[in-house]
């Protein structure tokens, strides 16, 4: 089966930004969900389809490798590996929370969280930018700690999963 251009399947420009793209996924996700329209796999298909159009879109790296070499840019077998529908739900949680009431735990366990970027609001006058003044900036940032490696775990032990949750949070 040929993959359709991810813009296309989403219906947006190239140049669309995050939150169109974004508008757009949720608008096809809502029309197409499963549960919206069960045991039609005309649907469930399109539901893949834009999911993984949005995997991509969504992911600046993967966007760009996209624009440069289409789908083999992405991933060597073309697509973003969705085998199923949870598997799509477990890589879009935090968008159909939104949609339809559920989080980010539940039954797959916890899930790891993505990084931030480092970002520094600085104001400063006009003449200072039309100079091109230099400014020393301190920017803060989490670092792994040294002694537990991120674990929170005392040395020479090793981290314990909680029996209650089962590390789920």
């Amino acid at each position: 089966m040929v993959k359709r251009c991810y813009y296309e399947v989403l219906g947006v420009a190239r140049e669309a930004d995050g939150e169109e793209i974004k508008r757009a996924y949720r608008k096809l996700a809502f029309q197409y969900h499963p549960d919206r329209n069960p045991d039609d796999p005309e649907s469930e298909a399109k539901f893949k389809e834009a999911s993984e159009a949005y995997d991509c879109l969504r992911d600046p790296d993967k966007r760009s490798r996209y624009d440069r070499f289409g789908h083999d840019g992405v991933n060597g077998n073309g697509g973003a590996g969705f085998n199923d529908v949870h598997d799509i739900f477990d890589s879009f949680s935090d968008i159909f929370g939104d949609l339809f009431g559920f989080g980010r735990g539940g039954s797959a366990g916890p899930r790891p969280q993505a990084g931030s970027d480092l970002r520094y609001n600085l104001t400063i006058p006009f003449r200072d930018a039309a100079k091109g003044s230099e400014v020393e900036l301190k920017i803060p940032k989490d670092v792994t700690c040294p002694d537990c490696h991120g674990t929170g775990a005392e040395p020479g032990t090793s981290p314990e999963t909680c029996q209650q949750c089962h590390g789920t949070g």
